[in-house]
């Protein structure tokens, strides 16, 4: 399948950004909780009610979507997102973890730039019927969950 690019020809990849330093209030370096290699994990700066300390796994190449990105960033980004839901169960006493990600606007794509989604899962916390329901949250509200992860993975959290 030929990879169809949905990415503006101006646009400012949010991930490339904070890879670079380029800081925001929806991005800054103590969101970071690990980074690898091909691939880096970031508590997500908007979150669902019910499932706080989302986390993101993007590689740190700039790849749009699923259908582009290399094997070898696969298979770093999934590892990378294992040892995040292993870490994120530990630490944040939920009762499981999902995972997604979206491809192209009709997958509901909205970054253009690959990345995973990994969330807390609790009992009856109704993630998948709430999907109109996120809000952006401040750096300060990320950096409890951000600082326990960071201490569960014991992984580097800067880009050499």
């Amino acid at each position: 399948m030929r990879a169809i690019s949905h990415e503006p020809p101006d646009y400012s990849c949010p991930f490339c950004r904070l890879q670079r330093g380029e800081v925001n209030e929806h991005n800054q370096p103590s969101d970071v909780v690990a980074v690898t290699d091909r691939a880096f994990a970031r508590v997500a700066p908007k979150w669902w009610p019910g499932n706080p300390g989302a986390v993101l796994v993007v590689p740190r190449a700039h790849v749009e979507n699923l259908y582009a990105i290399s094997p070898e960033d696969g298979h770093a980004v999934w590892d990378l997102t294992q040892r995040v839901a292993v870490a994120m169960r530990d630490t944040y006493g939920c009762d499981g973890t999902s995972t997604r990600q979206h491809n192209e606007p009709a997958g509901n794509q909205d970054v253009w730039h690959l990345h995973v989604h990994v969330f807390p899962r609790f009992t009856d916390d109704r993630l998948y019927q709430r999907h109109e329901e996120p809000r952006w949250v401040t750096a300060s509200e990320r950096a409890e969950h951000a600082d326990r992860l960071r201490a569960a993975l014991a992984l580097p959290v800067t880009f050499a």
